[in-house]
């Protein structure tokens, strides 16, 4: 039986092995530098402003989504975005990744959000079919863009 709960203080430990099980599967475990203590402050601080549900099959754990609120100028209203997504190998074909992305948009429709997004490596071609048969689509002509590390220190300087 399925269950999605929200993550506790206590399951730290628990999160940070699944987001390197993701990493793993991603081929990005050398990229993971978070620990049980940035897991800890992310999520249970006074005011967090990222999320975790956790699902549990039969008790166990199976999957879990990390997501936080963005918000579309556009549309004038907050969206829910998932970071991350998992389940378990053992897990999968269970119906657990649908259950987590219903539970998301059944929280974005109740909280009056625009919409849910997330996004999917290129090569990750099941995950893109599975994504597609749920209704979901690539967002056509926007490409992604990141400033981290040292690009990051070096534009935060410019003037």
């Amino acid at each position: 039986m399925l269950t999605i709960r929200p993550a506790v203080p206590g399951d730290e430990a628990l999160v940070l092995s699944f987001i390197r099980a993701l990493a793993d599967y991603e081929h990005l475990l050398d990229r993971v530098v978070a620990t049980e203590e940035t897991v800890h402050t992310a999520l249970f601080s006074p005011h967090p402003r990222l999320f975790c549900d956790i699902a549990e099959w039969d008790g166990q754990p199976a999957g879990f989504t990390v997501w936080f609120y963005n918000y579309s100028t556009f549309l004038a209203r907050h969206g829910l975005y998932i970071e991350d997504l998992f389940v378990k190998p053992e897990y999968r074909t269970k119906g657990i990744g649908k259950a987590l992305l219903v539970n998301q948009a059944a929280r974005a429709v109740r909280e009056g959000c625009g919409r849910l997004e997330w996004m999917v490596l290129d090569w990750n071609s099941l995950a893109i079919e599975f994504y597609e048969t749920l209704g979901a689509r690539e967002v056509e002509g926007w490409t992604a863009f990141r400033v981290q590390g040292d690009a990051l220190a070096k534009l935060a300087q410019s003037s």
